[in-house]
């Protein structure tokens, strides 16, 4: 996913050009401190304490210039209007988020109002359309037979959650004013590793497989997440 993202904002912006990037539910800070490690100026919005403590934790053991361009604020990504102006951001990032929340648009719409003209949006969401998959491969016919005709189901951390589709997503980034640029598929050949896998020796190559599967039909309408990327007009 970081790679997909890397490309997006290299084909859109200027090379050198430090970014303002807002992360909406940045949990432990991954993206955020890479994108700051890249010269971007990035904003985090968090509201899990546990989450927010490991971010700032991670962030005290950067170099004093990558602090200095991170923000940490806490609060609800669905009150992105309360803290900032609309427009503010080049980059809008909001990754692994939208599963937990009941109704999405509010939070959908309040993201485009804080991208500048041209911003991208950059989501990162269960796929719906591939539900039946993960139960299937493990075996559980039930399961499978049970996720065709739902969005929604239990994560790995035994939450229920939801999943959107790919053609919903796409008519509610027109209507919000940041349509769909471009999509990628997440975790087509990984998502059955078992949590705690250990991370194996050939790692490139299976970097390399999702990557290219991540952008090539018709694997990535498989993909256990897809990665969405909507543009400011």
């Amino acid at each position: 996913m970081a790679r997909q993202l890397d490309e997006q904002i290299a084909g859109r912006f200027a090379v050198g050009r430090r970014l303002r990037v807002l992360d909406v539910g940045m949990g432990q800070g991954t993206q955020a401190l890479r994108l700051a490690r890249a010269g971007h100026q990035v904003t985090g919005v968090e509201r899990d304490a546990t989450m927010i403590a490991a971010a700032r934790e991670a962030l005290a053991g950067q170099p004093e210039g990558i602090r200095e361009r991170v923000r940490i604020v806490e609060g609800d990504g669905r009150d992105t209007g309360v803290h900032f102006l609309p427009g503010s951001f080049d980059v809008v990032l909001c990754h692994g988020v939208l599963m937990y929340v009941e109704e999405p648009d509010p939070l959908l719409a309040g993201l485009a109002r804080m991208l500048a003209p041209g911003g991208l949006l950059s989501l990162v969401v269960r796929n719906g359309d591939a539900l039946a998959l993960r139960p299937g491969l493990h075996g559980d016919w039930t399961g499978a037979l049970d996720a065709f005709d739902t969005t929604n189901y239990r994560n790995r951390l035994g939450l229920d959650v939801r999943a959107d589709r790919l053609a919903t997503l796409t008519a509610k980034l027109a209507g919000i004013g940041a349509p769909l640029h471009t999509w990628y598929g997440v975790r087509v050949f990984t998502d059955t590793a078992p949590d705690g896998a250990p991370v194996p020796d050939d790692l490139e190559a299976l970097l390399a497989a999702e990557e290219r599967a991540g952008r090539t039909d018709p694997y990535r309408a498989v993909a256990a997440l897809l990665h969405l990327c909507g543009v400011r007009g």
